[in-house]
């Protein structure tokens, strides 16, 4: 095989895009030249509140595969570990650079000052850096108008092949992929995580439309059934081991398979809803794009300062034991496992808002170092969504007794992950704090002992939430300053045109003002968020 002429040389800089099929970058640089395929380990960056061990597991075995894969077309994957700059110094010292390639990337604050010294350093050595869309986020973007159009017009392009081969950099070590206790990282990689590498995102991929997808629909919401029943494919669209362009034309194909079929029931409007969340993934992300402030500062800038930080309370939300019991439930699967569907992110995001009235940056950086699927446009657009500060969304007050009656009736998520109300009668199972005493006794799990006690009255602590906000909305310039914001990020699908003069909140018998546009982002989104697909 011949060696490279290291004169022209290509550098490709992955970064959250750990393939090379669809990976247009790498492509494009291969037709130009020998390609020094590059990843760069950052310790800074692993330092940063949003950053966890097991986000790092998860990349960590979707750069080992990836390697792999270049390793056959000729190449392997270069790491080094240090500042990018440093990085392609050292590089262009002693190999040359004639470009350098990536993807955009729309990520923290930290990666986007790191883009920003990127740049600097590139102009000042004359070096091209080309950067190519990975998704439907439109750089740079005057206004939304036309937006899914677009969105849908690069959803439709052909997903391109690995190049067929890399020119092997002769002399070039692969070097050596770091640890998380190496980087620094404080040991968290829970058991039931889910695994990286493009192998696994392929397999969920095809085991998600051959079979799993059936009734997505009706499965997404409930923990019992979401693990199953949604795509788990949110932390391979985040950390891009898979491209968003395969899955939406896969899901395409595969509903199109499915409609000249007999007996398949709703499989295809379940298929339908699933793509409609891949759009709503770049939607989100599209809003940090635009204003990359909104990871810290309030979307709608009457709700800064609205709520005070609390030690004690974010602790206790964060470890599962703020006595509500279906609450916990979920923060503690979420813990054990780096995932959770989205409907029950957004309620652990509400709980800590309006019944806990913790601010939303507070809670957000916990949700966002448990989630493997972490996106932060996804992210913290839904963090402010979920906590009311947009200034353009209903507000969404989850009521978490009425969630875990609807999600988890028989308490069967509840007695998996919280063992100390196992043998709790199923009466009393969501409202633990209504069994007598002497019942609490005879059962083992005295309240307040073995199981805390609400540590807020949550009802009325939602009404207080409700009436402070419905209040903050009232006020004089509310409305005018929520149209802009509506102008700048509203989608142009939705019909929230001027959402900032909302009508009062609609009260029912349990309180619940859920409600609402649900768009149950189940990428994050989730993501959430960041995900949960």
């Amino acid at each position: 095989m011949p060696t490279a002429s290291l004169g022209a040389l290509q550098v490709v800089w992955f970064k959250r895009d750990l393939r090379v099929v669809d990976h247009a970058p790498l492509l494009e640089a291969a037709q130009r030249g020998p390609v020094l395929p590059l990843y760069v380990v950052e310790p800074e960056l692993w330092q940063q509140p949003d950053a966890s061990a097991r986000q790092w597991a998860f990349a960590r075995e979707g750069l080992l595969e990836l390697r792999r894969a270049l390793a056959e077309l000729g190449q392997p994957l270069v790491v080094r570990t240090g500042a990018v700059p440093v990085v392609l110094e050292l590089a262009r010292r002693r190999l040359g650079i004639a470009a350098l390639w990536s993807h955009e990337e729309t990520g923290n604050g930290w990666t986007y000052t790191r883009d920003r010294a990127v740049a600097r350093w590139c102009r000042e050595h004359n070096i091209p850096w080309r950067q190519l869309p990975q998704f439907g986020v439109v750089r740079p973007l005057p206004s939304r108008r036309g937006w899914a159009q677009r969105w849908e017009a690069r959803m439709a392009e052909a997903v391109q092949p690995a190049p067929a081969q890399l020119l092997p950099l002769p002399g070039v070590e692969p070097g050596a992929m770091p640890t998380a206790a190496e980087l620094g990282l404080a040991p968290d990689d829970p058991p039931q995580r889910q695994r990286g590498g493009r192998s696994q995102g392929t397999a969920l991929l095809d085991s998600f439309l051959a079979q799993r997808s059936r009734r997505y629909h009706a499965e997404l919401s409930s923990p019992l059934t979401a693990a199953r029943g949604c795509s788990r494919l949110s932390a391979h669209l985040s950390w891009g081991t898979l491209s968003l362009r395969e899955v939406v034309q896969a899901s395409r194909a595969r509903r199109q398979e499915l409609a000249g079929e007999s007996g398949v029931g709703r499989w295809p409007l379940a298929l339908q809803r699933f793509e409609e969340r891949l759009h709503w993934h770049c939607h989100f992300i599209q809003k940090l794009e635009d204003q990359p402030d909104l990871e810290w500062m309030e979307l709608h800038p009457r709700a800064a300062g609205l709520r005070q930080a609390d030690a004690a309370r974010l602790a206790a939300w964060a470890e599962g034991r703020t006595g509500l019991p279906f609450v916990d439930a979920c923060m503690r699967s979420l813990r054990a496992r780096g995932w959770l569907n989205f409907r029950m992110r957004a309620m652990l995001m509400s709980v800590a808002s309006y019944q806990l009235w913790l601010p939303w940056r507070d809670s957000g950086l916990e949700l966002a170092r448990l989630f493997v699927d972490y996106e932060p446009g996804i992210h913290w657009s839904q963090c402010q969504m979920q906590s009311g500060t947009t200034g353009i969304n209903t507000i969404r007050i989850y009521n978490p007794l009425k969630q875990g009656l609807d999600h988890d009736p028989q308490g069967l998520f509840i007695r998996r992950w919280l063992p100390e109300l196992a043998a709790v009668p199923a009466v009393y199972l969501h409202q633990p704090w209504t069994m007598p005493v002497d019942l609490q006794q005879r059962v083992g799990c005295v309240l307040g002992q073995h199981y805390p006690l609400p540590i807020v009255d949550w009802a009325e602590a939602a009404a207080l939430a409700r009436d402070r906000l419905w209040g903050l909305r009232r006020e004089q310039g509310f409305a005018e300053a929520a149209d802009a914001i509506q102008r700048r990020h509203g989608s142009r699908r939705s019909g929230l045109a001027r959402s900032g003069r909302a009508r009062g909140p609609r009260r029912s018998a349990l309180g619940d003002n859920s409600q609402q546009l649900d768009l149950n982002l189940d990428l994050q989104p989730t993501q959430v968020a960041s995900g949960g697909a």
